[in-house]
């Protein structure tokens, strides 16, 4: 079974940094993009980072930069450092991957469970 496991978020004032990381365990053959979102309250999830495997970066708007994303390949691990934090970066924060797993190589989306992170004024 494959888990995504998020750690990292919680409640920092505004201007604030707060790391957040994903491990991905299980019976994993590769990891393509891996990603962050974030739903913030009364609003839909929405794509905050991405990268993928061999590094190429996408960032929404709203967090260029201000937040980093990484990943450790050897590790199946993502990372968001988020720098200057301000109350709209409030929401839970999900990590995102598509994992190849099986003989045939197939390819699945997973989600964790979400993290909070709150950021006060």
């Amino acid at each position: 079974q494959v888990r995504l496991v998020e750690s990292g978020g919680g409640l920092v004032q505004a201007g604030g940094s707060l790391k957040l990381s994903c491990a991905a365990s299980g019976i994993i053959l590769s990891i393509n993009p891996m990603g962050w979102y974030r739903q913030g309250p009364g609003k839909q999830r929405e794509l905050v980072a991405i990268i993928t495997s061999g590094g190429v970066i996408n960032y929404s708007d709203s967090v260029k930069g201000r937040f980093t994303i990484s990943r450790d390949n050897a590790k199946n691990t993502v990372y968001l450092q988020m720098n200057s934090l301000k109350p709209e970066d409030t929401a839970v924060y999900y990590c995102n991957a598509e994992i190849i797993r099986g003989s045939h190589f197939t390819s699945y989306v997973y989600w964790g469970q979400g993290t909070q992170v709150t950021v006060s004024s």
